[in-house]
C-alpha cells in the first residue's frame, strides 16, 4: 500500500489515496498500527482520500488510537495539497467533503505544488447537544468544570468536533499532559473533547497547546486553534482575526462577523512517500 507523509505545522498524518486505489480492509487497525513512532511509519493518525459524489474529494480521518473523527483543519489542508499534487482535482478552489460537511478550500501553488490552503471552515457550533456536552449554555461560557480536586473555567464549541478551552497564565506541561487526559474522558463529554490550554498574549494573538481526543497532545490542531480563536473574541479577550502560535508554527484565524464564518490559513506540506507491507 502505498502511502503518503504529510504535516501541517506539525499536525502529521499518514494520507492513502483511495481514489484510485482500493479502501483499506481495516482503516482502524491499520490506523493504530501505522501512527504508532516506534513500530510503524509514526503520525497523529491516518487519513483516506476517498471519492464524493459532492466534491472534489471526501476525506475520512483516523485518530492514533483507531477512533474516527469528523474533522481535522491542519489534515485538511495537507489532503487538499495531495488531491492538487496528485492531480485528483487540479484547481486552487476546490470543495472537500468531510464529517462536517463539504468545505471550500482556496491553495497556495508555488512551482506547480501545493505550498498551503485558507479554509472556510464553517460556523461554531454553540448548541451544547450539538458540541456536545452536559455542560450549560449555548455556548458553555466560563463555566465551572471539576476535574482531579480542580475547578477549571471552560468554554467549549464545536468546529465539527468537540472542544474544551481552558484560558490560563502560563501553559505548563502538568496542564496539559495531567490534566488534558482527564478531561478528555470527562463524563461532561458524552463523545470525549480535545482540549485546548491558551495563554493570550494581546488582542491580536494566543499561544495554545491542545490535548487530541484519540491522539494526545500534538504540535497543532487546526479545529482547536478555530475553537480557541473564537473561545477568545467570545470572552472578550481578543479581536475577531489573529494568530494562533502552537508548538509547530502558527495559524492566521479569522472569524468573520458578517457571516459568522471561520477562516483557517497556514501551511501545508509532504515529508516523504514510502510503502506500508500488506
Amino acid at each position: 500500500m502505498r502511502f503518503v507523509k504529510m504535516q501541517g505545522i506539525g499536525n502529521d498524518y499518514i494520507y492513502v489515496d483511495c481514489v484510485n486505489n482500493p479502501l483499506p480492509a481495516d482503516p482502524v487497525e491499520l490506523a493504530r498500527k501505522i501512527s504508532d513512532r516506534h513500530f510503524g511509519v509514526g503520525g497523529d493518525g491516518l487519513i483516506l482520500i476517498c471519492p464524493s459524489q459532492k466534491a472534489d474529494a471526501r476525506m475520512r480521518m483516523f485518530n492514533a488510537d483507531g477512533s474516527e473523527s469528523e474533522m481535522c483543519g491542519n489534515g485538511l489542508r495537507c489532503l487538499a495539497k495531495f488531491v492538487f499534487d496528485q492531480g485528483i482535482a487540479r484547481k486552487q478552489e476546490m470543495a472537500i467533503e468531510t464529517g462536517r460537511g463539504v468545505l471550500q478550500v482556496s491553495l497556495t501553488v508555488e512551482n506547480g505544488k501545493a505550498t498551503a490552503a485558507r479554509i472556510d471552515m464553517g460556523e461554531p457550533i454553540f448548541d451544547p447537544g450539538l458540541i456536545p456536552t452536559t455542560l450549560v449554555g449555548a455556548p458553555p461560557k466560563e463555566t465551572q468544570l471539576q476535574v482531579a480536586g480542580k475547578t477549571f473555567l471552560v468554554t467549549c464549541i464545536s468546529m465539527g468536533n468537540p472542544h474544551c478551552v481552558i484560558f490560563v497564565d502560563h501553559i505548563t506541561d502538568e496542564l496539559v499532559l495531567g490534566i488534558g487526559p482527564k478531561i478528555e474522558v470527562h463524563p461532561a463529554f458524552p463523545r470525549k473533547t480535545n482540549v485546548e490550554f491558551v495563554q493570550v498574549n494581546n488582542l491580536g494573538e494566543i499561544t495554545m497547546r491542545v490535548w487530541e481526543r484519540g491522539s494526545g497532545e500534538t504540535l497543532a490542531c487546526g479545529t482547536g486553534a478555530c475553537a480557541a480563536a473564537v473561545a477568545s473574541a467570545l470572552t472578550g479577550r481578543t479581536n475577531r482575526s489573529l494568530l494562533v502560535k502552537l508548538r509547530g508554527g502558527n495559524l492566521h484565524l479569522d472569524w468573520q462577523e458578517s457571516t459568522n464564518h471561520v477562516f483557517m490559513a497556514g501551511s501545508a506540506a509532504e515529508v516523504f512517500q514510502g510503502e506500508w507491507p500488506g
